[in-house]
Parts: C-alpha cells; structure tokens; sequence
C-alpha cells in the first residue's frame, strides 16, 4: 500500500503500529488506532494503552496519527477522552525528538 503514492495507511486498532510500521517503514505516515473499548477502563488503564501504542510506533519527528479506532461510544465516560487526549500530548514528546 506504501508504494502506490498514497501520504497515509489507516491501521484497524486489531493490527500492531509496531509491526505495520517494520513493514512499511518510514514512507508513509500511520495512523494507527487504540480500541475504543478501553475508554470503559480505568483512567490509568487508559493512560496504559496510549503509552503501548506510541512505544509500538516508536521514535519519529513525524509519520504518527493517534486515533480512536471507531469513534467514542456513546456511554463513555468523557474523563476517560480527557485522560486519552492529555496522556497522547505528553506522553508523545518523548518519541518525537
């Protein structure tokens, strides 16, 4: 998919960042996604999760779009996005040197 001039892959969050990104390497920016499902988890499992998927991509200055893979449900507590939204801003300085 990398080599057919595209600027992006979207990534189902079923599919580890970290292995999509051996495959592709740096030729295309990736937007790899977190399950939704865990903004029903606690804060801190939340805060868990943003970390595993930026440390699966791993380092860049560029190339990462965190998203939500599917959107929010709608029973979802909004302190969890909150807690999402802020953990990717810090928790993101560290791979983007």
């Amino acid at each position: 998919m990398a080599d057919t001039g595209v600027d992006g892959v979207g990534l189902d969050w079923t599919t580890d960042i970290g292995s999509a990104r051996q495959r592709i390497g740096n030729k295309v920016t990736l937007q790899g996604n977190m399950d939704p499902c865990v903004l029903y988890a606690s804060p801190d499992r939340v805060e868990q999760e943003v970390s595993s998927v930026l440390a699966s991509f791993g380092e860049g200055k560029t190339g990462h779009v965190f998203n939500l893979g599917h959107g929010i449900h709608p029973t979802v507590d909004p302190e969890n996005m909150t807690r999402l939204v802020d953990s990717v801003h810090r928790l993101s300085e560290q791979y983007h040197k």
